[in-house]
């Protein structure tokens, strides 16, 4: 009984923790702008399902793509065995679900062979981190922590999986052995492999390590559970609404600033009357200069990436040396957004007032538009979108573009055009081509 009641009090400490930290990053991230994203419902759907239960876009890097599925299809597939586990530390059970009989060994020999692919690819993604040292695992925003974050899942989970295996093992001799409490629902193919090490231990032995087992799995994933909010890995449930409002326009297409927009047809349609929530609006600022400025879906962005680096990989300004990281500019949202909130506290970020502490010019306008980062990423995040609205700030709150954009915006303004020259000779360069040309 005593066992059952600590069970039950540490379960609800780790759903409360848990749900505490969610509505955190929850208030996080409704500091943004509200838009309203509710259109083409089925469209999103469909997205979604393809690009985020799918993993669509994960195989276009195959090795770590087919490994990620991996990881991904046997977490939640052995994760399934935790409602047995919790039921059964919630009543003092054991294998609650035995009843079922055939079926019950099946599940349970699929739970191992996913276990044992979730162990697999792991250690292959450490080995590709730390051996091998993937370039973009290496970049200069990936310092300790974010190395050390992934380092910490990975090994996690290995030890996680493993304790079901031993579990089952040790269960297996125990039900030969015909010790009470321990149901006969027979060995499972692969830890019926690890029987001949256990096999020579005594009944007690074997209790400890079942019981050990079972108790650190449950517990580890409880506390995992709670890791989650504060590391990359919560992109395990952000990522499906995150790609369900993805935008649908055409990729690198800037919003339109209702601000601007109004005046602009308040210039050329005489009969356009402002809402009433329009003329009583408060200060305009126009782009972005913290995390506030941003909108909701940028900053459920920041807190959906996974830290691959997949963006800053293929960034035309990161391979050629530029300073600039797509990865980089979402992680920095990102810590803004955790200081603002006061679940990080670290020295560096104490004196940084706006992102603009964070995010250089430099970075801002090496982008090239492309929109590589958002095309490659797996769950559709897009920095191009926050570049845009903090180039905005600079160009229309701060004049502070770079020069030769600046020397471009004075010849559109009186030139009509971005280059140097009068309207009046425009077309001098045609005379001597002998064309005919309309005006």
């Amino acid at each position: 009984m005593i066992p059952n009641i600590i069970f039950i009090v540490f379960l609800l400490f780790a759903i409360l923790f848990f749900y505490r930290n969610v509505r955190i990053i929850t208030r996080s991230i409704n500091l943004g702008k509200d838009i309203k994203i509710k259109d083409k419902k089925l469209k999103r759907w469909k997205l979604m399902f393809r690009v985020a239960v799918f993993q669509s876009k994960m195989v276009s890097r195959p090795i770590s793509g087919i490994l990620h599925i991996f990881v991904y299809v046997g977490f939640i597939i052995v994760n399934f065995e935790m409602l047995e586990i919790i039921i059964d530390g919630i009543w003092g059970s054991h294998r609650l679900f035995s009843f079922t009989g055939p079926i019950y060994t099946i599940l349970i020999s699929t739970f191992e062979f996913f276990a044992l692919s979730v162990i697999i690819a792991c250690i292959i993604f450490l080995a590709r981190r730390n051996l091998f040292k993937v370039k973009r695992f290496w970049n200069k925003e990936m310092t300790l922590w974010p190395r050390s974050d992934a380092a910490i899942i990975l090994i996690t989970e290995v030890f996680l999986m493993s304790a079901i295996i031993i579990m089952n093992a040790s269960d297996s001799i125990l039900q030969e052995r015909a010790v009470d409490h321990y149901v006969k629902v027979g060995s499972f193919p692969l830890s019926s492999l690890f029987i001949p090490l256990f096999d020579g231990l005594s009944t007690g032995t074997l209790i400890f390590l079942e019981r050990f087992g079972w108790w650190f799995h449950i517990i580890g994933v409880l506390i995992f559970l709670n890791y989650i909010p504060y590391s990359k890995h919560f992109h395990v449930f952000l990522s499906f609404p995150n790609v369900y409002y993805t935008r649908l326009e055409p990729k690198a297409q800037m919003s339109n600033m209702p601000s601007v927009t109004k005046e602009v047809k308040l210039m050329l349609d005489e009969s356009f009357e402002p809402q009433q929530d329009e003329e009583n609006a408060e200060e305009i600022t126009f782009g972005a200069k913290d995390v506030k400025d941003l909108t909701w879906k940028n900053l459920m962005d920041s807190y959906t990436c996974t830290e691959c680096g997949r963006c800053t990989s293929r960034c035309p300004a990161t391979i050629t040396g530029k300073k600039l990281s797509p990865r980089k500019i979402i992680m920095d949202v990102r810590d803004r957004l955790e200081f603002l909130s006061k679940r990080n506290t670290r020295k560096g970020l104490i004196n940084k007032k706006d992102l603009f502490d964070f995010i250089t010019q430099e970075e801002l306008w090496a982008c090239t538009t492309c929109n590589a980062c958002a095309i490659e990423c797996p769950v559709n995040i897009e920095p191009l979108a926050i570049i845009f609205e903090m180039r905005r700030y600079s160009v229309l709150e701060d004049a502070a573009a770079p020069a030769p954009i600046n020397v471009m915006f004075t010849n559109i303004e009186n030139n009509g055009a971005p280059w140097q020259f009068s309207p009046e000779d425009r077309m001098l360069w045609a005379e001597e081509l002998y064309l005919r040309v309309c005006l």
